[in-house]
């Protein structure tokens, strides 16, 4: 079993930036992938970001250019650093991580929201 905590939401004004951070506990040795999804209110949860324990990243469309994953394999968490955010970029955000045996674990989530 893995447990992932996130940190860092809250409300950012467009065009502004913010750092979201991951860290798994429990069998970390066995997470393959960590990554970020997010689900808007209406809409179905999506990719945001992932980062395999090698470091190949993959990024949804819609945040190439803007959003950066990285990973810490010794201190076993990931980052998400968010650039030039959007009013579309409002969503709650998961943390996600992939075992080797193919099991998927998640966090709580946390709000980020872009206003003015």
């Amino acid at each position: 079993q893995v447990q992932l905590v996130e940190s860092g939401g809250g409300l950012v004004q467009p065009g502004g930036s913010l750092r979201l951070a991951c860290a798994a506990s429990g069998s970390t040795s066995s997470v393959y992938s960590m990554g970020w999804y997010r689900q808007a209110p209406g809409k179905q949860r999506e990719l945001v970001a992932s980062i395999t324990k090698d470091g190949r990243t993959n990024y949804g469309d819609s945040v190439k250019g803007r959003f950066t994953i990285s990973r810490d394999n010794a201190k076993m968490t990931t980052s998400l650093e968010m650039n030039s955010l959007k009013p579309e970029d409002t969503a709650v955000y998961y943390c996600n991580a992939i075992l080797y045996d193919l099991s998927v674990h998640w966090g709580q989530g946390t709000q980020v929201t872009v206003s003015s």
